[in-house]
């Protein structure tokens, strides 16, 4: 199964785009796990005044997203010529 997935070449245009791009851009995933940390933040203060289950589930979708993207940022940096 896995062998059809590594040979495919529509997933390896995928990732050389991906790789080149990031690797411009070393930054990128880090700022947006930030801005998501951020955005967890300020929903969970709004959940804090007026309590809401959305607002819950922002604050938890965007703390663990945005703690993802900042790991996956700091770990790529390096092999993408950090």
């Amino acid at each position: 199964m896995f062998r059809k997935v590594d040979q495919s070449p529509r997933i390896a245009r995928l990732l050389e785009n991906l790789s080149s791009g990031l690797a411009k851009r070393r930054g990128l995933p880090i700022v947006i796990g930030i801005g998501l940390i951020i955005l967890a933040f300020i929903a969970a203060l709004i959940n804090l005044i007026a309590p809401a289950p959305f607002l819950q589930c922002v604050w938890v979708f965007a703390l663990h997203f945005g703690l993802i993207a900042a790991l996956i940022g700091v770990v790529m940096s390096e092999p993408l010529g950090g």
